[in-house]
């Protein structure tokens, strides 16, 4: 059974990378941090009475689900919003949007200049839309390994396959990204 201060060190160790892995997943800064409270939450209510060593594998399994869970609720959202929005009247051009008029501090994302804004987001569309080019076992074992920090053991038994199927899976899938990526001139 893993202690109270055993359970509050392993969410501390793993809070960031969780948050990476959110943000990149439904890429809403405050979701993301939603999806990560309500899972260590949840590990914490129903599992923290589990052995430290198991802790790891259940919360991947709960930020995972939770992560769904968001989805789905977005979809059924999304799916009311478009219906009233049919209802509503055309005019909304004079709209005041209050984020337009926000002044971003110095060195701040918001404060770099529109060219290199527009540079970044184009690389990392590139990116990220070749990490979804990837097949699918092979993108999981590379968000494991790479984007979380999962030694190979915890993402074979996360994927439910062999330690070598997962050093084939990174292999092929770092490869693939690294010439589709070279193909269009971004050098790693």
């Amino acid at each position: 059974m893993a202690s109270d201060k055993e359970l509050a060190d392993f969410l501390a160790s793993v809070e960031r990378r969780a948050f990476k892995q959110s943000i990149y997943a439904v890429r809403d800064h405050d979701a993301a941090l939603d999806i990560v409270q309500d899972a260590m939450i949840r590990l914490a209510e129903k599992y923290g009475d589990k052995p430290a060593a198991e802790l790891p594998l259940l919360f991947q399994r709960i930020l995972q689900n939770v992560t769904l869970d968001y989805f789905r609720r977005q979809k059924v959202r999304n799916t009311w919003v478009t219906l009233f929005s049919s209802l509503s009247p055309g005019g909304d051009e004079d709209e005041f949007d209050l984020l337009e008029t926000f002044e971003s501090a110095p060195g701040a994302v918001g404060a770099e200049s529109g060219q290199d804004q527009l540079e970044r987001a184009q690389v990392l569309n590139l990116i990220d839309s070749e990490i979804q080019k990837l097949p699918a076992r092979q993108r999981e074992a590379f968000l494991m390994r790479y984007w979380e920090d999962m030694d190979v053991a915890e993402t074979a038994t996360a994927m439910g396959c062999s330690e070598g199927s997962v050093k084939t899976h990174c292999s092929r899938a770092t490869h693939a990204l690294a010439l589709a990526l070279k193909a269009k001139g971004i050098a790693l």
